[in-house]
């Protein structure tokens, strides 16, 4: 993976790529229904390295990725957005709107990861165009090759492994310049294989010894998601090597806080 390089002054940060770089796990939190850009500052509060906005399953519009994205640089925190597809396009106006990664689903084919690559990075990597409002001021005074280099460090793709096909493809991902994280949905994973919500089982550890292996050979970060509500098996992955996680969305965790406490001030006498 690319190193996120030391922060400027007025270079936009990303958060999630400093900690991998630091050899932290970097954690996400997943946003699916609060559009309020506040919900970059909850984040950043609750020690999270990013947020992504859900454009897949989430309620949320495209629309709010540019007043998120641009809260979240004023923050320090990481904004990324998953697409709704692998969908170079749509990936490439979610940068453009200040995103500093896209997490691409339904992968199906090495092709739509390169096209993806092409799209999310600068040259040599991509076709991406600089994008200007990184360089103002001292920073402008960069040279060409210098502003690629730092966008493609400081943009953040994560590639998802959601189905069989996508995983017979792991080794090739991985290797692919410019992918910087290939990452496990757990849940849909499982399902994919007939073994809905058995995190546990032996085909599941299979993937992720197969995916941990070829990150660490091609020097990419292997991620999980879909699962970290349980201690064990996140525990379990992290020590095989997993290094970024979704933790969760925000309307669980909110919910969840909220029983709680409701079940608290309930439990106590009258």
């Amino acid at each position: 993976m690319p190193t996120a390089q030391h922060p400027g002054k007025l270079l936009p940060r990303n958060t999630l790529a400093e900690s991998l770089d630091a050899g932290k796990l970097g954690l996400t939190m997943i946003i699916k229904q609060v559009e309020s850009p506040d919900i970059a500052l909850a984040a950043k509060k609750s020690g999270y390295d990013a947020i992504y906005v859900d454009l897949e399953y989430g309620i949320i519009p495209e629309s709010a990725v540019a007043p998120i994205a641009a809260a979240a640089r004023q923050v320090g925190i990481a904004a990324l957005v998953r697409i709704p597809s692998a969908d170079a396009a749509c990936a490439t106006r979610c940068l453009q709107a200040g995103a500093l990664g896209i997490v691409v689903p339904k992968v199906k084919t090495i092709d739509q990861v390169a096209a993806l690559v092409k799209a999310c990075k600068t040259a040599p990597l991509g076709t991406r165009a600089i994008d200007e409002d990184w360089f103002a001021g001292e920073e402008n005074q960069r040279t060409i090759a210098d502003k690629q280099a730092i966008m493609n460090a400081r943009t953040t793709l994560i590639i998802m492994l959601e189905s069989p096909e996508a995983l017979a493809l792991a080794e090739e991902i991985a290797a692919m310049p410019g992918v910087d994280i290939v990452h496990i949905g757990t849940s849909d994973l499982s399902q994919a294989l007939g073994i809905p919500d058995r995190y546990d089982h032996p085909l599941i550890e299979d993937a992720y010894t197969r995916v941990i292996a070829a990150c660490r050979k091609h020097h990419k970060v292997a991620g999980a998601g879909g699962m970290t509500s349980n201690r064990t098996i996140a525990s379990k992955v992290i020590d095989m090597g997993v290094r970024f996680m979704t933790a969760g969305n925000e309307w669980a965790f909110m919910m969840s806080a909220a029983s709680e406490r409701a079940a608290t001030l309930r439990g106590l006498p009258l």
